[in-house]
């Protein structure tokens, strides 16, 4: 209980570091608020503690690649103006690659200031990794499922499987990856769902029924179907590959496990949901 209640004030505490460090008070008034995701923090933060990682290094470990995730999430959210108020959104797109390349400054402010020239090299590959994918799944370059999944993942994990294999942790990057790239489908599958759209889905689409309308979301009950059904196979042979990492790593915190259950959940019930609808 005392370890948890440990584990507990670290998260509490890097997240309330991580906010202020991202407090820009003109950049948050003209962008969105960057986005921390508390199971990528979870994960950074069990995986440094159980490899004995001292407090202040965890610490700077955490930090730093949290703020190069969020600066690589926070350049996706540039997109081309899609109203009339070009101006505004010509200088929303503007300020919005500068919170990011602000972001970034921070993570190699504090990172350089480790000293670890090796960790360095590792993040830094990882960003030239995660942005070769995105240019990729961005630009429908995909040709099989396979690689369109296989690019979603990298996107995923892959800072945090560099911090895994800077520790030789093959365990935690296998759960990290599988981990992180379950909620990004079931988040894709949820957006599917709502609207006939998202950015994984309109992939799919393409490489599944190459011979329908591209440019419309509309599609047949069976076509939904069968996009959902691949999405569905990717998310629960990721969940086998979940339980099979949790098996080589014993003595599993149960904030980690408590989360890993409330995910499976959410998949159970948006699959319960496409049953109910079609």
């Amino acid at each position: 209980m005392i370890y948890l209640l440990d584990l507990q004030n670290k998260l509490d505490g890097i997240r309330e570091l991580l906010l202020e460090k991202l407090s820009h008070p003109y950049l948050l008034e003209h962008v969105e608020s960057p986005f921390i995701d508390d199971d990528r923090l979870l994960l950074l933060i069990s995986l440094l503690d159980q490899y004995g990682v001292n407090q202040e290094q965890a610490k700077n470990y955490t930090v730093t690649t949290m703020l190069l995730q969020i600066a690589l999430d926070t350049h996706e959210h540039v997109r081309n103006s899609q109203t009339g108020e070009e101006d505004d959104s010509h200088k929303s797109r503007q300020l919005t690659v500068l919170a990011g390349i602000y972001f970034s400054g921070l993570y190699y402010k504090l990172l350089s200031e480790t000293e670890d020239i090796e960790m360095i090299k590792q993040l830094a590959a990882g960003v030239k990794e995660v942005n070769e994918h995105k240019i990729s799944l961005y630009q429908k370059e995909a040709e099989a499922i396979d690689k369109l999944m296989d690019s979603v993942k990298l996107i995923e994990s892959t800072l945090l499987g560099k911090v895994a294999e800077h520790f030789n942790a093959s365990e935690w990057h296998e759960l990290a990856a599988n981990w992180l790239f379950v909620k990004r489908l079931i988040s894709e599958e949820k957006k599917f769902m709502q609207s006939g759209r998202s950015l994984v889905f309109d992939v799919m689409k393409k490489i599944t029924l190459p011979k329908i309308d591209q440019s419309s979301s509309e599609l047949s009950a069976e076509q939904q179907k069968y996009l959902l059904t691949i999405c569905t196979r990717y998310i629960e042979f990721s969940m086998t590959m979940i339980d099979t990492a949790l098996k080589k790593l014993p003595g599993m915190n149960s904030l980690l496990m408590d989360r890993l259950k409330l995910i499976a959940g959410q998949h159970q019930s948006m699959s319960k949901k496409f049953a109910e609808e079609g």
